[in-house]
């Protein structure tokens, strides 16, 4: 506990973000002979600067010989729920209006899934947006979410 409190300390000094994917639950699609089947998984991300708000993801993960050893290529929908989780919010830093919170790889090389919060501070609410890129051709299937921010506390903005 306190090795992993002291790397993650190291990570936000040095203005890095160690957010891993918590799997919540998954579902098969597709029956594979070989390896894992096809599945939609749901994972859940915490966001590093707002204590209380989590992102729940659901996406396509790829089974098979390929999939099992990730060299398989997830396909690029998934879709987005974030909500406050606790009583209160906590904000750890001022927040840019639009960061890269979260990436994670959708396959060997070059596609990856992205999180994206965007400050909305006229209507005192963070949205977050998912997407996936790829290095010559992205996608633009999209899912956001919004969580609004209690009235009585105010977004810090860089």
């Amino acid at each position: 506990m306190l090795k992993r409190g002291f790397i993650a300390g190291i990570a936000m000094a040095l203005g890095c973000t160690l957010v891993k994917a918590e799997l919540v639950g998954e579902v098969d699609t597709a029956f594979r002979w070989l390896g894992k089947d096809d599945r939609v998984v749901i994972e859940a991300y915490d966001d590093p600067k707002v204590q209380g708000v989590t992102c729940y993801v659901s996406r396509a993960r790829t089974g098979g010989i390929k999939g099992t050893v990730g060299l398989a290529e997830d396909r690029a929908e998934a879709s987005i729920a974030c909500r406050q989780v606790a009583e209160s919010l906590h904000f750890l830093e001022k927040l840019p209006r639009q960061e890269d919170v979260f990436t994670e790889r959708m396959s060997i090389l070059f596609k990856r899934l992205h999180v994206v919060r965007v400050v909305d501070s006229k209507r005192n609410s963070l949205i977050y947006l998912t997407y996936s890129d790829k290095l010559i051709e992205g996608s633009p299937q999209n899912s956001i979410s919004a969580v609004p921010v209690p009235h009585k506390k105010s977004i810090p903005v860089k």
